[in-house]
């Protein structure tokens, strides 16, 4: 059974995604064994707990430096014992230690076809802004697992929306988010649990 944690700093819509997948039998062989808010007020801190899984705020406001937060971070996900880290609307930056520590072990999803729309300052609904300017007919969700850069790990799995005529970033968010993230982000950890993803020359291979 792989022990899954989850990292989130809002209300956690991707962690329900994938307690929904769990509970139905879309997702076998794993289970969230624990819940990261760097957000005390986050919704997604209930969720967990309304599933009886451990939930925890690790805030950067409670330490006097960064590092000093990474290592906390880092220190919480050791001793929990999880082996899979997912990133689900996590707005902080993983710094090189935590990747190290679980190489080819964290993934996150973007709520944009990578390379499109990603890297530094492309997050939540700025991405969607940013396609919408530029008048893209399709965007999408990518989930990837995640290296020392900015959205540029090894892509697991994308999924392609239409872009809709009288679109708003948050329309435009909403509908990524049913139709493609929620989908993509529960088959990524499922495929994970199932042995079934490895990265071989930067790429990953599934089976």
């Amino acid at each position: 059974m792989l022990k899954v944690g989850v990292l989130v700093s809002g209300g956690g819509t991707n962690l329900q995604a994938i307690l929904d997948a769990i509970d139905n039998g879309k997702i076998t062989n794993a289970e969230v064994s624990l819940v990261i808010s760097n957000n005390p007020n986050a919704y997604a801190l209930e969720r967990a707990k309304n599933h009886n899984i451990e939930a925890a705020c690790i805030s950067p406001k409670k330490f006097e430096s960064r590092e000093e937060f990474h290592k906390a971070l880092l220190a919480k996900l050791q001793e929990s014992g999880v082996e899979l880290v997912v990133l689900a609307g996590f707005l902080v930056a993983i710094p090189p230690m935590i990747v190290e520590a679980f190489p080819n072990r964290i993934i996150n999803i973007h709520p944009s076809l990578i390379p499109s729309f990603c890297g530094v300052g492309f997050y939540g609904l700025h991405v969607h802004e940013k396609a919408l300017e530029r008048g893209v007919r399709v965007t999408g969700a990518t989930v990837h697992f995640v290296d020392t850069g900015t959205d540029t790990g090894p892509i697991i799995l994308q999924k392609a929306v239409k872009i809709k005529q009288g679109d708003t970033p948050e329309i435009l968010q909403r509908r990524v988010m049913e139709k493609a993230e929620w989908k993509i982000l529960p088959k990524s950890i499922n495929l994970i649990a199932n042995g079934k993803v490895s990265v071989e020359d930067g790429k990953v291979r599934i089976s």
